[in-house]
């Protein structure tokens, strides 16, 4: 892409988009260009099409992989080139209405005590106590530890936002240990180059192998412990506006699927027919 990458770049950087954003929509165009072997920007509505025709129907790809091109190729046309005509018509696909998978509060403990590599242990716990993203986990400093106020400052979350999130006494034990034996520099959650962290990829397989050990048949990933913290929070009571700001969701309708998966609906609220009026009509067996 050359030339055309630069100004995409400064274009998103101008918006003030986050640099992991900014890295995959540029790769996303320039996936595009090599799938047509041409120039993106020689490149119209009906290539655009096609592309996402292949990505869907001979690649199958996830509907979120499907978007984020989408948002990548609408964002080249309008944005970099002025050409909002070549994509005026394309849409964005709907989102299979799934429930999140969550596991149960002694799973998480099982999955925990199965996780004996000391980093490994933390990184769950940090991911699970304060619902982070796994993105956000492994974006924290050591300076985001606060254990005076006993929060987590999340910095720079989906959107660009700050928030914080509570420290758990028991993450705060964990961590201390951690720092002891691997004194992270800056970074806490450091690979094995000094000031770089720890990649996606690698807690995704770690998590995947801690649930394997503990003996979970459930899919379980660095998300299932976001979802699970909302849905125990939401269990015990916690207000659902509260767990928004938590979460750092910008919507509380994106928080309120998780009245779909919490246990007070389907097992602790009574249903009628257990009323003591309704078993008093029942006729003698």
């Amino acid at each position: 892409m050359g030339r055309m990458r630069r100004r995409m770049e400064e274009e998103l950087h101008l918006r003030g988009y986050a640099e992991r954003t900014v890295e995959a929509y540029v790769e996303a165009v320039a996936r595009f260009a090599r799938y047509h072997q041409r120039a993106p920007e020689t490149l119209g509505a009906e290539e655009v099409r096609a592309y996402l025709v292949h990505l869907t129907e001979e690649r199958g790809l996830a509907w979120s992989t499907v978007n984020q091109a989408v948002c990548a190729l609408r964002f080249f046309y309008v944005d970099v080139l002025g050409r909002a005509g070549e994509v005026e018509r394309v849409r964005y696909q709907k989102r299979r209405k799934s429930l999140p998978v969550v596991l149960s509060e002694s799973e998480v403990e099982g999955l925990l005590q199965a996780t004996k590599n000391l980093k490994h242990k933390a990184i769950l716990m940090t991911l699970y106590s304060g619902g982070l993203r796994i993105a956000e986990a492994l974006g924290l400093e050591v300076s985001d530890i606060d254990s005076e106020s006993m929060r987590i400052r999340i910095r720079a979350g989906k959107g660009g936002k700050d928030r914080y999130v509570m420290l758990s006494t028991r993450l705060l034990r964990v961590l201390r240990r951690y720092w002891r034996l691997h004194r992270p520099h800056s970074l806490l959650f450091e690979g094995k180059v000094p000031g770089v962290a720890l990649t996606a990829s690698s807690v995704q397989r770690m998590t995947k192998a801690s649930a394997k050990r503990a003996g979970i048949a459930k899919p379980v990933s660095p998300r299932t412990l976001r979802h699970s913290f909302a849905t125990h929070l939401m269990e015990n009571g916690t207000n659902l506006r509260y767990i928004q700001e938590l979460l750092g969701h910008k919507s509380l309708s994106t928080t309120a699927i998780y009245t779909r998966v919490s246990r007070v609906g389907a097992t602790r609220v009574k249903s009628p027919l257990d009323r003591p009026t309704t078993r008093a009509a029942e006729a003698p067996e």
